[in-house]
């Protein structure tokens, strides 16, 4: 196996998505799939052919031992993962729209000790990545928010990029949340200090509005003190960026038939990384694809597309 060009740190849950337009805490069918954000850029980075590892937490049960399998289906570096003894590995109910659009609204699984993926452990990085991806999940519970920053640290220190996809989730920092509220000053802060060591940000629309008070990429840059790389994604509206100080925008692409969105932004940021070395507009452009195909079909990992996949499509488009 090669050496991770990329490590991504966070968590690997199975997000349980409800029949559309029901509940998945009470409707049935339900159909669960494996997930998690930083877990799907990985599966989507190995799809594609880059060499990545996995460092996450997961619990000694039935998700636990797919997850293991998956990645060695895929090919994914996974001595980084734990293995908790007492926690459950999460299961996040996903209420879905009729129109294929999701919104976490809790979880299921706990016994009374919380989830594995927040007991995580500080881990030991090795080797000689370019990257390290983290999202700001691991920053709601004590355990797994020091374990995240001391991976950071560790990241710096051996000359790794950081990348960072702020995935906002109120409902992970609040299970009694609205699902759709946007970050408490606590939460704030909690997650500046990370975003004023990224070497990439990658955030939506309302997420740029919630943490920096502006949609505009060049912006957002210029009001963090390393001035970084960042791309705005909006669903289906254009994607904005600025990188290499350069801005500029894309207009989304459109799949034949939207099954699911979960884990298109996830795939939207396995395809910028996989293609970093390109210019910043066809960096985007395979980005856009790969997010696109994985609306296709159900979940997050599942409809991930190979890298021919993803030309085949742009091309067309």
């Amino acid at each position: 196996m090669a050496d991770p060009r990329v490590l991504c740190l966070g968590e690997a849950l199975v997000d349980r998505l409800g029949p559309p337009g029901g509940d998945p805490a009470l409707d049935q069918p339900v159909d669960d799939r494996l997930g998690g954000a930083p877990a799907n850029v990985a599966c989507a980075l190995a799809r594609l052919g880059t060499p990545v590892a996995f460092v996450g937490r997961l619990g000694r049960d039935a998700i636990g031992d797919q997850f293991f399998r998956l990645f060695q289906q895929r090919g994914i570096e996974s001595s980084g993962v734990q293995l908790d003894p007492e926690r459950p590995s999460r299961i996040v109910l996903v209420r879905r729209t009729v129109g294929g659009e999701r919104q976490f609204q809790g979880f299921a699984g706990d016994r009374g000790q919380g989830f594995a993926d927040q007991a995580l452990q500080a881990p030991t990085l090795s080797g000689s990545a370019r990257w390290l991806l983290v999202g700001t999940i691991p920053l709601a519970t004590p355990a797994a928010a020091a374990a995240l920053r001391g991976a950071v640290d560790q990241a710096r220190v051996r000359g790794m990029a950081i990348a960072v996809d702020v995935n906002w989730r109120p409902t992970f920092w609040n299970a009694d949340a609205d699902p759709s509220a946007g970050p408490p000053p606590s939460a704030l802060a909690a997650i500046r200090p990370l975003l004023e060591q990224a070497a990439l940000i990658k955030l939506a629309r309302e997420e740029a509005i919630w943490f920096f008070g502006s949609a505009q990429a060049q912006v957002i840059s210029g009001l963090l003190p390393q001035a970084p790389d960042v791309v705005v994604t909006d669903g289906a509206e254009p994607v904005t960026w600025w990188m290499e100080g350069a801005s500029g925008s894309l207009a989304a692409f459109r799949p034949s038939d939207v099954v699911d969105t979960t884990g298109a932004g996830d795939a939207f940021t396995a395809g910028l990384l996989h293609c970093w070395d390109l210019p910043p507009a066809h960096r985007v452009r395979f980005a856009a694809g790969c997010g696109a195909l994985v609306c296709s079909g159900a979940g997050g990992i599942d409809p991930q597309p190979s890298a021919p996949e993803v030309e085949a499509f742009i091309a067309g488009a």
